[in-house]
């Protein structure tokens, strides 16, 4: 399989799942953790595949490699 684009990588598509993922067990949490907890989760998994799909298009494989290692 030739990977063409960001979204041909596994790791993307997985990433993409547990943003789906969470995105329904936060909606399962109370009101009051809006701006809380339910924030932070969601801001957390979304950087995921954020950051895997702007290090894919970086031109050096050491650029991307930093993208990858952001926490």
């Amino acid at each position: 399989m030739e990977i063409r684009s960001y979204k041909d990588l596994i790791v993307w598509q997985r990433g993409m799942t547990l943003v789906e993922l969470i995105y329904i067990v936060t909606k399962k949490l109370p009101a009051s953790e809006q701006w809380g907890l339910i924030s932070q989760m969601r801001s957390a998994v979304v950087s995921i595949p954020s950051n895997i799909a702007e290090g894919y298009g970086r031109q050096s494989t050491g650029s991307y490699r930093q993208f990858l290692a952001i926490r």
